[in-house]
């Protein structure tokens, strides 16, 4: 499966929002309001999902999908 639809589909489901909704180089935080409680609950749902460790520090810096998916994708392959 494609990490960046993953990724969206559980963020649109956690964050109660249409996939199309979440824009791949604009901030979760502006563009859909994310809070940093959100934030924290999307880092768990994203660990849960990929089966990897994130830092929320990490998640919250780069907070775009492409970014999101660029911090996941590489620890896929080392874990």
């Amino acid at each position: 499966m494609d990490i960046k639809i993953k990724v969206k589909e559980v963020l649109a489901n956690l964050l109660k929002v249409k996939i199309e909704e979440l824009k791949d180089e604009v901030s979760l935080i502006n563009s859909i309001g994310v809070d940093s409680t959100e934030m924290v609950e999307s880092v768990i749902a994203l660990e849960k999902s990929f089966g990897v460790k994130l830092s929320p520090k990490e998640i919250t810096k780069n907070s775009t999908i492409n970014d999101i998916v660029n911090n996941i994708q590489p620890k896929l392959s080392t874990e």
